[in-house]
């Protein structure tokens, strides 16, 4: 059989999202994960297959997905491996599109620019809510401006209840919440510690709450998007309702999060692994909702005067994905580019970060379809 999207990591919480709109879309996937929890109800949409891998033995991971002649690879795994997903993917010539990952993956992914044109193929990394959608709220802001000196950009969210349900991945919130960010301040990369951070903001949809500094590749991804408009600071920032961060900080300062293998019973264990299988099957509690608030500050010139954009996004839990949680603004925006690389409006060729080629217009459309609203300077614009 010939599918439309092979989707990776597809029992995960971002790869079931992505999995099911696109079959709801009505396309073909074969859907890829290490195992099959929570995955009966994609496996039973007549267009959909599932097929066990393990992303450390590539050479069955190619084997299974070249014999699906598929069209675009989304791969929604722990970025450990999207290196090795990418390269597999211009070896076999498909497109991709990924969730994006840390500093030296992303400027590994970009060296193979001139093979993935030269295959005809594209690459999109870090295609979630952010990165993702914010990169292109910073695309559709930059012609506001001749110069740009400063952007901040982050994530805020909140429930209706005070229940830890896991927010996206504990796999990146282990570095977010452990690791130094690299910001960029007055032109040179720094580091600095979370609770470093003394920028406080009030979110549109959800009001006050405590900012951290944030270990994420938008540091690195804009700065290259914006050397060349005078670019001084960038800076990401992350929220979380107390109940929540509380309980994630408890698991990173315990060493629940730590990826250096212990032995038990004779048994080599990542305590992140089993922290992953665990949390994950914690349920979602009836009438639980969410909502987020990614948003995007712009500073800058325009014909000699000091001017500032402010961009916001606004999700919540949808009615038959509750179990999505705001999630859905992560795994929506993915399953959106696949399918316009998919249906030809992407031709652009290489890899790219989505700042640098993703039009806001068609994009921003698609997020409003699907109740994911864009303001700009307070007016919604989708």
């Amino acid at each position: 059989m010939t599918y439309d999207f092979v989707v990776i990591g597809a029992n995960g919480i971002q790869g079931r999202i992505v999995s099911r709109l696109l079959l709801e879309d009505g396309h073909t996937a074969l859907l890829c994960a290490n195992d099959d929890y929570k995955m009966d109800k994609l496996i039973e949409y007549p267009k959909a297959d599932f097929a066990l891998i393990d992303l450390r033995r590539m050479d069955r991971v190619k084997r299974v997905v070249k014999k699906s002649n598929a069209k675009v690879i989304v791969n929604c795994a722990v970025d450990d491996f999207n290196l090795a997903v990418t390269k597999m993917a211009l070896e076999l010539g498909i497109h991709l599109v990924d969730l994006g990952s840390e500093k030296q993956m992303l400027y590994d992914q970009m060296t193979l620019d001139k093979d993935f044109k030269e295959k005809d193929i594209t690459c999109i990394t870090g295609m979630g809510s952010t990165p993702g959608i914010t990169n292109v709220m910073l695309r559709y802001v930059r012609p506001q401006f001749d110069t740009i000196h400063t952007v901040h950009v982050g994530f805020s969210w909140d429930s209706n209840q005070q229940v830890f349900v896991t927010p996206f991945s504990i796999d990146a919130i282990s570095y977010e919440f452990s690791e130094p960010a690299e910001l960029l301040e007055n032109g040179e990369f720094v580091h600095r510690y979370p609770d470093e951070a003394t920028v406080n903001y009030y979110y549109k949809s959800i009001g006050k709450q405590k900012t951290r500094h944030t270990k994420h590749i938008e540091h690195h991804s804009f700065y290259e998007y914006l050397k060349d408009a005078g670019i001084q600071n960038i800076a990401v920032f992350s929220s979380f309702p107390a109940h929540s961060y509380n309980a994630l900080r408890t698991l990173v300062d315990l060493g629940f999060t730590s990826k250096e293998p212990i032995q038990i019973e004779g048994a080599s264990i990542k305590p992140l692994d089993f922290t992953i299988e665990v949390v994950r099957r914690i349920a979602v509690p009836e009438g639980y909702t969410e909502k987020e608030n990614l948003w995007l500050k712009v500073f800058g010139k325009k014909d000699g005067k000091d001017i500032t954009s402010e961009m916001d996004v606004v999700a919540g839990t949808l009615p038959g994905w509750e179990e999505a949680t705001c999630n859905i603004d992560t795994g929506f925006p993915a399953a959106i580019t696949a399918e316009m690389i998919f249906d030809g409006r992407l031709t652009e060729r290489g890899v790219f970060s989505p700042e640098f080629m993703i039009p806001h217009e068609p994009f921003f459309a698609e997020l409003g379809k699907r109740k994911i609203a864009i303001y700009e300077n307070g007016k919604k614009i989708n």
